[in-house]
C-alpha cells in the first residue's frame, strides 16, 4: 500500500505506462482467438501458454461453491447488491429482479431503459445507476426520484451511499460524481490534477467500481492503473495499492480489477475478466487467497477468448458479500448467480 506523500514523477508515469503497455500486451496473446474460422493464424503454443497463465497453486483456495448456482433470468446480468435482510438483487436487461438466499425470486422490476449498475440501502431504498443517471426506487420497485441525466458521453458504472452521501462512478467521463440525498451534485472526485498529486483515472473499458469502506474513505478502482485507490470525501487520494502482472496476487491486463466488494473487516474481494479470478485482499491491499479461478468459474478454466464487445463485456463478473462473509459472483456469461463459503483458514495464520 501507497500513501500519496508527493508529486507524481514523470519517470513513475511513464514506467506505469509502460508496465501497462506489457502487460496489455501479454494479454492480447492470451486473448486472441487463435483457433476457428476467426482464428489468428498463432500456433496452438500460444493456446497452451494461455491455459497456462490460468494456472496457481490450489493451497491458494480458500472458497468453496456452497450450492447449485441459480438462473438470474436475464440474457445479459450487469450487477449484482445485497440488502441487510441477505436478499439479493440482480440488474440486467431491462429490469431488476430480487431473489431470496435460496434463488428463489420475490419480485421483479422492469424499465424502459438498462440499468447498468445498483446498490440497496439499509432502509431498503435502490439506487439504480441508468446509463446516463441515477433513479432512485422504493423497496418495492416504485420510482421514487429521477436524477438530471449526465449527457450522452456518461457511462455509469456503479454507485454506493453512505449516510447523505451517494458516489457515483461514471467511466464514461473518467470521474466520480458526489452527490447529496436529493441529486444535487457536490464535487467531482478522482480527476487529474497534479497539485493535489491525483494522476487519474484510466479506464480503458466500462468498468469502474466504488464502495465506501469501514474507515470511511471511498475506495475506487481505478483499472487502467491495476490498482484500488482511497479517497476522503473531499477528493484528496489517501493511499492506493495493486500491482500489473499475472501472478496470482497481481491484477492482469489492461483494466483490472473490474470489481470489487467490501467485507466488514475491511478486506477486499475483487473480480477479473480475460483470466477470470476472483480472489481476497487484506485491508492493506496484502494478497490473502483466492475465492475462484478459471478452473472454478469457467468451462473448461480457460483464459476468456474474446471474440466481440459484447464477448468482452460477458467476462467481467460482479461481486458482493454478505455479513457472514460469504461471497456472491454474478457470472455474466451464464448469467447465474453462484455463492461461495469460506473452506479453509488464511494459508499465512
Amino acid at each position: 500500500m501507497k500513501q500519496a506523500t508527493g508529486k507524481v514523477s514523470t519517470h513513475v508515469v511513464v514506467g506505469a505506462v509502460i508496465a501497462v503497455a506489457i502487460a496489455a500486451g501479454i494479454v492480447a496473446v492470451v486473448l486472441l482467438d487463435t483457433i476457428g474460422a476467426g482464428g489468428s493464424g498463432l500456433s496452438q503454443a500460444y493456446e497452451y501458454d494461455a491455459v497456462s497463465l490460468a494456472r496457481f497453486d490450489p493451497n491458494l483456495l480458500m472458497y468453496e461453491e456452497e450450492a447449485p448456482a441459480f438462473p438470474s433470468g436475464f440474457q445479459r446480468s450487469r450487477a449484482l447488491a445485497l440488502d441487510k435482510e441477505g436478499r439479493i438483487y440482480v440488474a440486467g436487461d431491462q429490469g431488476l429482479r430480487v431473489f431470496d438466499r435460496r434463488g428463489n425470486l420475490e419480485r421483479a422490476a422492469e424499465f424502459s431503459a438498462e440499468p447498468w449498475c445498483l446498490t440497496v440501502t439499509d432502509d431498503g431504498a435502490v439506487y439504480l445507476g441508468m446509463r446516463d443517471h441515477v433513479e432512485v426506487l422504493d423497496g418495492q420497485g416504485k420510482r421514487l426520484a429521477s436524477w438530471d441525466p449526465l449527457g450522452e458521453e456518461a457511462v455509469l458504472t456503479s454507485i454506493a451511499r453512505y449516510k447523505d452521501h451517494v458516489f457515483v462512478a461514471d467511466a464514461g467521463h473518467r470521474v466520480v460524481l458526489h452527490y447529496d440525498l436529493e441529486g444535487n451534485l457536490i464535487s467531482h472526485i478522482g480527476e487529474k490534477d497534479p497539485d493535489r498529486e491525483i494522476p487519474g483515472f484510466i479506464i480503458p473499458s466500462p468498468y469502474f467500481d466504488l464502495a465506501v469502506a469501514p474507515d470511511g474513505l471511498l475506495r475506487v478502482s481505478n483499472p487502467g492503473r491495476n490498482r484500488i485507490e482511497a479517497y476522503t470525501f473531499d477528493g484528496d487520494l489517501e493511499l492506493w495499492w495493486g500491482q500489473s502482472g499475472i501472478r496470482i496476487e497481481r491484477f492482469c491486463g489492461c483494466c483490472n480489477p473490474v470489481n470489487f466488494a467490501m467485507l466488514s473487516d475491511g478486506s477486499y474481494v475483487t473480480a477479473e475478466k480475460g483470466l477470470i479470478r476472483v480472489k481476497v485482499y487484506e485491508p492493506d491491499g496484502t494478497f490473502r487467497g483466492v475465492v475462484a479461478g478459471p478452473d472454478q468459474l469457467v468451462a473448461g478454466g480457460a483464459p476468456r477468448v474474446f471474440e466481440s464487445p459484447d464477448d468482452a463485456e460477458a467476462s467481467a463478473f460482479d461481486v458482493a458479500v454478505d455479513a457472514d462473509g460469504r461471497v456472491y459472483v454474478l457470472d455474466t456469461i451464464e448469467n447465474k448467480v453462484r455463492v461461495f463459503t469460506k473452506s479453509k483458514q488464511d494459508i499465512r495464520e
